[in-house]
């Protein structure tokens, strides 16, 4: 009985953060509240408040939430390769196919990041450093890996991995209707081989 309510209570919270995303890909983060999340949920803000200490908690959920399903997304995919080479290609592919099929996603992950305060009232995106995302780590891991069985040739890890996740960041904020997602992606797997091979 308590596995099926937890259950119910996990997927009540899953329908408030699915609804929050839509909410703030119509309206934005300064706009939102918890009646307009509420309405998009079809539930009451009381029952919000069950599941929730309050909006920032939902907020914070949320961006949770979202960062989660990217790095499985992506990691999923990479972890079907065997070469540190096909793991990173599959790192760089994974990353820009997760962004172009989830608009609404990363529309509501850069409204959270670029507008949510601490309580010192620090921006989200000054407070997580590099080192703390997990897909940084994770592609700092495959470029090191490579490395390490002389797959790669030698290079600085954190510049290369900084270049790559902010093209791939850069990414989200072009026009998609005007933007060639696949001659990007192969731009930057040529841009990134010609870094990595090993020089005979």
């Amino acid at each position: 009985m308590a596995d099926q309510s937890s259950f119910i209570t996990e997927a009540r919270r899953e329908q408030i953060i699915k609804a929050t995303i839509k909410v703030l890909d119509e309206i934005g983060f300064v706009s939102i509240s918890l009646a307009k999340i509420a309405k998009m949920a079809k539930v009451s803000t009381g029952l919000i408040s069950y599941h929730f200490k309050d909006k920032d908690d939902v907020l914070d959920n949320t961006l949770i939430y979202l960062l989660t399903i990217q790095f499985d997304y992506i990691k999923e995919r990479v972890s079907e390769e065997e070469t540190a080479y096909d793991q990173l290609i599959a790192f760089i592919d994974a990353s820009l196919a997760y962004q172009g099929a989830h608009t609404v996603n990363n529309i509501a992950l850069l409204e959270i990041i670029f507008n949510a305060r601490t309580e010192d009232n620090v921006p989200y995106y000054r407070v997580s450093s590099d080192e703390e995302d997990p897909l940084y780590v994770y592609l700092q891991e495959i470029l090191h890996s490579g490395q390490e069985t002389h797959e790669f040739s030698e290079f600085n890890i954190k510049s290369l991995t900084t270049m790559i996740q902010g093209a791939i960041s850069e990414s989200i904020l072009v026009n998609e209707e005007l933007f060639d997602l696949e001659a990007y992606k192969n731009d930057l797997v040529s841009m990134v081989t010609k870094i990595v091979e090993k020089k005979s």
